[in-house]
């Protein structure tokens, strides 16, 4: 088979094309010039993770500007009520916070008054039953809906899916709803037929508290079961398998494999429910009544409002120190915070 020899001018064609088109290397597209890609091995090393880019975006110009101006205006009510906190009545009651500044007049009767005069305040007993309330309702519902978390989304019983639809519903619920029910049991216990099954709760001393822990617990666990197996159900399942294989049953699964890695759920929901807790007031009007003895510093606090709210300068003081306990619980776990609510949001 012959061949039509090439003129010396085609031949030096076709070199300056080789010349001026590259080869395309293995892997690559060539219907984008331009653009380099790499092997699809390569490729799944290299490409920008989803984390990246949120970083990325978060931390442009932009996004810092609209960070700053939210601060601002979040910020400047506190401050605000800090600082007015230690005017006179007077000053208070005539002019504005920011005035302060051109004729500072500045006093710790407020203080003195909110947290040490019988008549005035009282507020250091009422501190103490926040305590009182706040650390057992929020260590209750920690607990509970961690062991709660654990076996509706790890454990297989008759029911699970159904009992965790229901657990969800509970949500729905106002709050509102079940107080008067929930009162009634406390106040008269449970009693079928004309026989009393549960006695009352009428629990005096220590255990005066007992009500409300109970009713905040009932009211902060649906939502602490949903967020705890929200997080719970997306860990691997090959942790569960090894561990089951080295004959690890349920307890040490749950206190071995489990607790460590849903640290962040947990610290996130204490948070969530130790503010719950300690700005209520409904609940612990209801629950805990308004004696001195058992009150909380919310029900103190609007008993100083008063009908007329005119104590403003003592109502400035007693609501700045009961923000200083939320406000040092969340600055000290909010690396936990922060990490509990992002966990399994952000793949890649």
């Amino acid at each position: 088979m012959s061949t039509t020899p090439q003129s010396p001018a085609a031949e030096e064609e076709e070199s300056g094309r080789s010349r001026r088109t590259p080869a395309v290397p293995l892997g690559a597209r060539s219907d984008r010039p331009g653009r380099r890609y790499r092997t699809a091995g390569r490729g799944a090393d290299s490409r920008e993770s989803a984390a990246a880019r949120v970083r990325k975006r978060l931390s442009s110009t932009s996004a810092s500007v609209i960070a700053i101006i939210i601060a601002a205006l979040w910020t400047l009510p506190t401050a605000g009520l800090f600082l007015s906190s230690f005017r006179p009545e007077r000053e208070l009651t005539t002019t504005g916070w920011w005035t302060m500044f051109s004729d500072p007049q500045l006093t710790l009767a407020n203080y003195r008054d909110v947290l040490f005069s019988s008549r005035e305040g009282q507020l250091a007993s009422y501190f103490v039953n926040s305590f009182a309330i706040t650390v057992p309702s929020t260590v209750f519902v920690v607990v509970i809906a961690a062991l709660a978390a654990y076996a509706l989304a790890w454990v297989n019983f008759p029911g699970r899916d159904w009992l965790f639809l229901g657990v969800f519903a509970l949500q729905i619920v106002p709050l509102q709803m079940s107080l008067v029910p929930l009162l009634r049991f406390f106040s008269q216990g449970v009693s079928v037929g004309g026989v009393q099954v549960l006695p009352a709760w009428d629990l005096p001393g220590a255990f005066a508290f007992t009500n409300v822990w109970v009713a905040h617990t009932i009211f902060g666990l649906p939502l602490g079961i949903f967020l705890l197996h929200n997080f719970v159900s997306q860990l691997p399942h090959s942790l569960f398998e090894a561990a089951r294989v080295d004959g690890a049953g349920h307890g040490v699964l749950f206190r071995r494999v489990v607790l460590p890695l849903i640290v962040p759920a947990l610290v996130s929901l204490a948070i969530f429910q130790f503010l719950w807790v300690w700005n209520d007031l409904l609940v612990a009007l209801i629950f805990a009544g308004g004696d001195v003895n058992t009150a909380p510093l919310t029900v103190r606090l609007a008993e100083l409002a008063g009908t007329r709210g005119n104590e403003w300068q003592r109502l400035t003081a007693g609501a700045f120190v009961s923000m200083v306990v939320p406000l040092i619980v969340f600055f000290t776990l909010q690396r936990y915070f922060v990490r509990g609510l992002l966990a399994g949001s952000v793949k890649g």
